[in-house]
């Protein structure tokens, strides 16, 4: 990493005292009540899985001019999108949105992500004028396109990955547009799953409106929008200060995403991030151009990417609104693999959105040490299965999988925990996958033979995974990163380990995948989904002696790991083999 010391400039921005400071803490209160209870309406009414279970959604609240207030737990991607497509909104409606109206965007090139993630915005009135917009984005399982879930792997453009209706209104006058409807029904594999996911999101922003009218009410519409704006003014302040508090200088990181899907080669990606008083520019300028695969990232994504790191950095534990962001600049040029153009594809833009967010995590752990942690997994290892089950119905499993993060400054990494870009999701419990689908849960495990990175402290592990297919002809694909370039270790630490999925035949016969296309599989065949260990964090060798023996007698580590990785325990893991001898 290079770094270079500039000079420090002053800048401050003082918060608002237009508004009683108790009226203020209640509307807050009220707002973060108002979206979560759009969560909990969503996971009670949604038909899929990914949604109710996974919880691949994520619900918020934007003031008129398209600026996030509040927001749910959910997808930490979707931080930095629902700004964006409400902005879309408002470009191309303008003046003719009208109460009881309802958009509907799934347009990764207007904001959003790719064309599974369906953002519903619903403008909210008061008095004849916009006072809000409330916006729900949830993943679809099947938006039509080349394959069952909709996102080929092997996608050369957006045209191959399903359905996309940009800023299109499905609802006038509080009755949905038939016409609309229809389109969707007739480009979808699982129309009726589609159309209860659809009216679940319509659930979560009326109850939206419902609330905010009820504020509007008994505090009135001007009172909530100085709300609005302390908010973000206070979020703001805080922002800039923790800005401050860091050394002004130019910091660096590079690197790799080990293929695209579809053109073999790995693509160096790179970041600089520049701090100068109280304000941070992140500037992707060098990256290559758009990949020929499916794992490009258009503007709004690699936005939320950056901004998800950098509230991580200012203030993780407070809620998100616009204000936090004031201080950013991304700066990225257009046509790049974070800046992709139509018609590139963006099926699988979480691969590149994750580098985009890990590069900035890079560059920031060194200088803040006590906040970011060595390199994880990062990949989310999304892989499809889909085929007929015993009434011959269409199915499809989507699951991310969970994995080793890195080791931190002052203990071991985390295990078994989601990727950066989806924050608060889950991954599905066993009992769920057996009975929707046909499908064995053979193996759930620590994956302890790929192992994570040594150190002072070690990095979490990742997770094995291993599925038997109890249909026939069934078909599976996926999309996994880090396959060859492992998690990134941190001041002596050694790196992690890689993430894979094994198919294996009834003949026993492995095939190892990482982006795959379709592929068949029989009954009886293993899927083994396997995700990587975090990077270590301090040199293998200060690491405490107890703490090996706990690994050990945990069954974390092997004795010949530990004689390998920790010289200092070698006594310990002598009487350890001697054990198992006896």
């Amino acid at each position: 990493m290079e770094m270079k010391i500039i000079g420090k400039a002053d800048s401050h921005v003082s918060g608002r005292s237009d508004i009683d400071p108790v009226t203020h803490e209640i509307l807050q209160g009220k707002l973060l009540a108002i979206v979560d209870e759009m969560a909990i309406v969503m996971t009670k009414t949604s038909m899929s899985p990914v949604i109710y279970e996974v919880l691949d959604f994520a619900c918020g609240i934007c003031d008129r001019q398209g600026a996030l207030i509040a927001q749910t737990n959910g997808i930490t991607l979707f931080t930095g999108t629902f700004a964006a497509q409400v902005k879309s909104v408002i470009e191309t409606f303008g003046k003719e949105l009208s109460p009881g109206d309802v958009i509907v965007t799934n347009d990764p090139f207007r904001g959003g992500t790719h064309a599974c993630d369906f953002a519903i915005v619903r403008p909210i009135f008061a008095d004849s004028a916009v006072i809000a917009f409330a916006i729900n984005v949830a993943h679809w399982l099947d938006v039509g396109g080349a394959i069952p879930g909709s996102l080929p792997p092997n996608a050369i453009s957006v045209f191959q990955e399903g359905l996309r209706l940009p800023c299109i209104r499905i609802v006038r006058g509080d009755k949905i547009v038939t016409d609309v409807l229809q389109i969707i029904r007739e480009n979808v594999r699982l129309p009726d799953t589609a159309v209860g996911d659809l009216n679940a999101q319509l659930a979560t922003v009326r109850i939206a409106e419902r609330r905010l009218h009820e504020i509007v009410r008994r505090y009135g519409a001007e009172t909530l929008q100085l709300t609005f704006d302390a908010l973000m003014d206070e979020s703001e302040v805080q922002a800039r200060a923790a800005i401050s508090a860091l050394p002004d200088g130019e910091y660096s990181a590079t690197d790799t995403i080990d293929d695209d899907g579809v053109g073999g080669r790995a693509l160096e990606v790179s970041v600089r991030i520049r701090i100068q008083g109280d304000r941070m520019e992140v500037d992707f300028t060098g990256c290559p151009p758009a990949a020929t695969g499916p794992i490009n990232c258009a503007r709004g994504a690699l936005n939320s990417a950056v901004k998800t790191i950098f509230k991580a950095l200012v203030a993780p534990q407070e809620p998100s609104n616009e204000g936090w962001f004031r201080p950013l600049t991304v700066t990225a040029p257009p046509g790049t693999i974070f800046t992709a153009e139509k018609p590139s594809p963006t099926g699988w833009y979480y691969e590149g959105s994750v580098h985009a967010s890990e590069l900035v995590w890079k560059a920031l752990a060194p200088i803040v040490p006590e906040r970011f942690s060595a390199g994880s997994y990062t990949s989310l290892c999304v892989t499809y299965i889909s085929g007929r089950d015993e009434a011959g119905e269409l199915f499809v499993h989507i699951e991310p999988e969970h994995g080793g993060w890195g080791a931190c400054l002052d203990r071991d990494g985390a295990s078994a925990l989601i990727s950066l870009t989806d924050g608060d999701t889950y991954n599905y419990s066993i009992e769920l996958i057996e009975a929707k689908f046909p499908l064995l849960v053979r193996r759930y495990a620590l994956n302890t033979e790929g192992g994570a990175g040594a150190g002072r402290y070690r990095g979490g592990y990742g997770l094995v995974r291993e599925y038997e297919i109890r249909g026939d002809n069934a078909e599976i694909y996926c999309g996994f990163g880090r396959t060859d370039t492992p998690p990134w270790p941190m001041d002596g630490g050694k790196p992690g380990s890689p993430n894979y999925l094994e198919v294996v035949n009834g003949n026993g016969d492995p095939v190892k995948l990482r982006r795959s296309p379709t592929r068949t599989v029989q009954k009886g065949d293993i899927v083994r989904i396997v995700t990587g260990g975090g990077g270590g964090w301090g040199d293998p060798s200060e690491r405490e002696i107890a703490a090996v023996a706990t690994d050990l007698r945990d069954g974390l580590i092997s004795i010949d790991r530990a004689r390998a990785d920790y010289p200092q325990a070698a006594a310990l893991v002598a009487s350890d083999a001697k054990e198992l001898a006896i």
